[in-house]
């Protein structure tokens, strides 16, 4: 089978998503993007800040989501899945907050459908730094996640962007799918 899904996790700031824009410049086929960020900014702005079982980000960089997030996640993800099962390729930039949990939903949604799994890992120090100079984020998430989001989870190939760049980590991947 052909690779028509890869699934990236690693932590905030841990350089996935400059990754998939790598890949979409180095695979030759187009490569659609779709990230949770951009699913949690398409939440009304009351699943957004706590309420009605949606997504808190507190103080101290921690992150809790509630029933109504996983009811919308699992629809964007079928969504997502659907997307690659019409023939378009998907790169998929996600956070496994729920470490395993978050994988087997994944699995779940992608059954019969080609994914390569890709752990995306950055030092937390490394992680807390970039975050630190990104602004947009809650300070202190990166760190918190930066091995959290790996705990159980099972990879076809791993990357390190603490010291790699997201090119070099973005031929990796591409080597692995283009060798499938």
């Amino acid at each position: 089978m052909t690779i028509r899904v890869i699934i990236l996790n690693g932590g905030s700031s841990s350089g996935k998503s400059s990754i998939v824009r790598e890949l979409q410049e180095v695979l030759p086929e187009p490569w659609l993007a779709f990230g949770i960020d951009g699913f949690v900014d398409a939440l009304p702005a009351r699943l957004r800040d706590g309420e009605e079982e949606g997504i808190t980000f507190a103080a101290d960089g921690g992150v809790d989501v509630g029933a109504e997030f996983r009811v919308l996640e699992a629809a964007w993800a079928a969504g997502v899945v659907a997307t690659a099962r019409a023939g378009a390729r998907v790169v998929v930039d996600d956070v496994f907050l729920g470490q395993a949990a978050s994988q087997l939903r994944w699995q779940q949604a992608l059954e019969g459908t080609e994914a390569l799994w890709v752990g995306v890992r950055c030092e937390a120090g490394e992680a807390a730094r970039r975050e630190r100079l990104r602004g947009d984020r809650t300070e202190g998430m990166a760190a918190q996640q930066a091995e959290l989001v790996h705990v159980g989870v099972r990879y076809d190939l791993e990357v390190d962007t603490t010291r790699t760049a997201a090119a070099d980590c973005a031929a990796a991947i591409a080597a692995r799918v283009l060798g499938s």
